[in-house]
């Protein structure tokens, strides 16, 4: 059975790390993954003191705040007194106007890898009359629903307003038996992604595009589909751009990881990574940004239909745990995908000591051999593509306005 996270204080003194948190933690050789969520701000900005209120105030009521890593042991170990300052830090950025700056201090600031828990609060001052809350944690600990549900708790002035939770469905046979195929492909010969195969630098940039999230709904209801397919379609049509500039070459179909929460009721400020992936196929040989839509919709819909998400998570825990690991690596490793592509809803915006971030942002580092990790967090009314990607791709920071010209395509009759 699983153990009882509610705030009453009775707490597990250790928890067992899951699969998908050891798969991490092989994955990166045991070092910190940063995962960020950042929530940007107009007005005055609070004060360090203010924030650090908050965050006392919360904490010991948040369960997955009250952890840290025991990476010899794969435990989860509690920790019963959380010293503040040590964890909410301020720094100023007045030339950052897009958050980029702000995105790059995240994952380039080294984690805490001592007995705290891996987690921190940072308060960014930006250009006059911008700031920035970003709740930061290491991805070996936390998944990006973790983390948005996590940051709600901790920051916002009203609980209500996130994501719901995922109830279990029984997978269909279709659904295991894709399942199953995903596993066995991992374990066969590299798949070719020109794009994004070559060196690492181990250096990365950020870079981000904001759209009102009326226009991927009304594009989705416009195609039969949804704004994850409107996201992930205007992402292969600006992959195929990007290279056929660069080579004068069609890229072929890009594999691609899609990371689905497995965050069931009562399991929301749980401790660890509650989450499976399913690999798809971006259609990036498809000359019109429609029919790549169609063809996005088409895939997800399968993966829809038959359960792949339940599917994944029953194969997952019915393996041995080190098994489950293993089998976890080889499906988000740079040789079997080119990388993840997630979609976060956080739904109502963060409302923190009385004012709304006007948009917010979910990103993580890169590690397993990936090059490039692409996220679209909706918030309210704004919808924010990030991409995360190794310095070696020098043009990558041009994929966010093609991927917001392929949208304008979309739109077209």
């Amino acid at each position: 059975m699983r153990p009882d996270f509610g705030t009453d204080g009775r707490l597990p003194s250790a928890l067992s790390m899951g699969t998908a948190d050891v798969a991490f933690h092989l994955a990166t050789g045991g070092n910190p993954v940063p995962l960020a969520f950042t929530f940007g701000f107009e007005g005055r900005a609070p004060t360090l003191d203010s924030v650090r209120a908050r965050v006392a105030e919360r904490v010991h009521h948040v369960p997955a705040l009250r952890y840290r890593i025991a990476r010899d042991r794969r435990k989860f170990r509690r920790v019963d007194r959380i010293a503040v300052d040590r964890h909410v830090h301020e720094a100023w950025l007045p030339e950052d106007t897009d958050g980029s700056a702000t995105s790059r201090l995240m994952l380039s600031r080294p984690m805490s890898t001592d007995d705290r828990p891996p987690w921190d609060v940072w308060l960014v001052h930006g250009p006059a009359d911008r700031h920035t809350l970003v709740y930061r944690t290491d991805h070996t600990f936390q998944d990006g629903m973790g983390a948005a549900y996590t940051a709600r708790a901790l920051l916002g002035d009203h609980p209500e307003g996130g994501p719901a939770p995922q109830r279990p469905a029984r997978p269909t046979a279709h659904g295991l038996a894709d399942a199953l195929g995903e596993v066995m492909a991992a374990f066969r010969a590299p798949t070719p992604k020109p794009a994004f195969d070559g060196d690492f630098t181990g250096r990365v940039d950020v870079c981000h595009a904001d759209t009102p999230l009326a226009r991927l709904r009304a594009i989705a209801r416009a195609h039969g589909g949804t704004v994850t397919d409107v996201y992930l379609a205007a992402l292969s049509h600006a992959v195929r751009t990007w290279y056929l500039k660069d080579t004068g070459s069609a890229h072929p179909p890009l594999p691609v990881s899609i990371p689905m929460s497995v965050r069931a009721p009562g399991e929301e400020y749980a401790p660890g990574n509650r989450m499976v992936t399913a690999r798809l196929l971006l259609p990036c040989d498809e000359e019109s940004p429609q029919r790549a839509l169609a063809r996005v919709v088409a895939g997800t819909g399968r993966l829809r239909e038959s359960r792949r998400r339940d599917a994944m998570r029953l194969l997952l825990s019915a393996s041995p745990r080190a098994l489950g690991a293993t089998v976890g690596t080889r499906l988000v490793r740079g040789a079997f995908v080119a990388g993840p592509v997630s979609s976060v809803n956080f739904g109502t915006a963060l409302v923190h000591q009385g004012v709304a971030a006007r948009r917010s942002a979910v990103f993580a580092g890169v590690a397993s051999g990936i090059r490039c990790v692409t996220t679209l967090t909706s918030q309210h009314d704004t919808a924010c593509l990030t991409v995360v990607h190794d310095e070696a791709l020098a043009t990558a920071d041009e994929l966010p306005d093609l991927w917001l010209a392929a949208l304008l395509e979309l739109e077209r009759p």
